[in-house]
C-alpha cells in the first residue's frame, strides 16, 4: 500500500491594479501575488527601457510563485495609451522618465504594497536596464525598501545631465538605505565594467553593504531578456538564484 504526501496548495492571482503615484497621479501597476494563507514579503519589479512588456509581467508571476508579492508598475503610464513601443519610443525622445516622477511612482508602489493586508511590509525593489538604474535612484531617495537589485543599470555613473535627470545616480550613493545586489555582463558597455568599478568604488567608501557578480564575456547588456537575441541561459539562471538567496536573506521576517 502506497501514500501519497499531500502537497501544499498552490495557487496565484494576476491583475492590473490602480494606484495612487507621483503627485497624486492615478496610474497602473500589475500585480502577482500568491493565493492561500499566509503573509508575505513584496518586490517592486521596474521595467526596461522598453516599458511594461509581457516579459515584465513574466517577472512579476516568477516572484509570485516564489511566495511574493510583486507589482510591476507602469512608469510610462502618463504617456499612454497606446501601443507600447510607441509608447517607449517617446518617452526616449523626452529625455527619459524624469527622475522625480520615477522616485515618486515608486513611493506610490511601494505604499500600495504595505498596505495590502496579506504583505509583510518588508519590500524589495529590482529593475533592469533603465529600470536597474531607477532601482539605485529609488533605493537613494526612500527609506521604504529592504532590499534592491539592480540589474545591468546603466548611466548610474555618467556627467551627461538633463532637466528630467539633474543629478547623475552615482553622487546619491550616501542616501542608499538598503542592501544592494548588483548582477553585470563583462561585454556590457553601458554599464561598462569601468562604470561598475566606480560604483563599487563609490559603496565601499561609504560602507554601504553591496554583492556584486560580473558575468564572463559572453554575457553583456539584457542578459535576462528572454525575448531577445542578447538572453545568456547560464548567466540568467544563476542571477536568478542569486536574488532569490538575497532576498530570502533580507526580506525574511524575523
Amino acid at each position: 500500500m502506497t501514500t501519497r504526501r499531500r502537497s501544499s496548495y498552490e495557487g496565484m492571482l494576476a491583475e492590473t491594479v490602480i494606484f495612487a503615484g507621483h503627485g497624486g497621479d492615478t496610474i497602473s501597476g500589475y500585480l502577482a501575488r500568491p493565493l492561500g494563507q499566509g503573509l508575505f514579503p513584496g518586490v517592486i519589479v521596474i521595467h526596461e527601457v522598453f516599458g511594461p512588456v509581457e516579459h515584465m509581467r513574466e517577472v512579476a508571476r516568477r516572484f509570485a510563485s516564489h511566495g511574493y508579492v510583486a507589482i510591476a508598475p507602469d512608469l510610462h503610464w502618463r504617456e499612454g495609451p497606446g501601443d507600447p513601443t510607441d509608447i517607449a519610443a517617446r518617452v526616449r525622445a523626452g529625455g527619459g522618465v524624469p527622475d522625480e516622477r520615477c522616485i515618486g511612482d515608486l513611493e506610490g508602489a511601494a505604499t500600495y504594497l504595505k498596505n495590502l493586508p496579506y504583505c509583510t511590509g518588508k519590500l524589495g525593489v529590482i529593475g533592469y536596464c533603465s529600470g536597474g538604474r531607477q532601482t539605485l535612484l529609488f533605493a537613494c531617495n526612500t527609506k521604504s525598501v529592504h532590499a534592491a537589485v539592480d540589474c545591468y543599470g546603466g548611466r548610474v555613473v555618467t556627467i551627461e545631465l538633463t532637466p528630467t535627470q539633474p543629478k547623475a545616480v552615482i553622487d546619491m550613493i550616501t542616501g542608499l538605505c538598503c542592501p544592494l545586489l548588483g548582477l553585470f555582463g563583462a561585454s556590457d558597455q553601458n554599464p561598462s565594467p569601468e562604470h561598475v568599478a566606480r560604483l563599487e568604488q563609490e559603496l565601499k567608501k561609504h560602507n554601504k553593504v553591496y554583492e556584486f557578480k560580473t558575468y564572463p564575456p559572453d554575457t553583456g547588456h539584457g542578459f535576462f531578456a528572454d525575448y531577445r537575441p542578447s538572453y545568456r541561459v547560464e548567466s540568467a539562471v544563476d542571477g536568478w538564484q542569486r536574488i532569490f538567496d538575497f532576498y530570502g536573506r533580507h526580506l525574511a521576517t524575523i
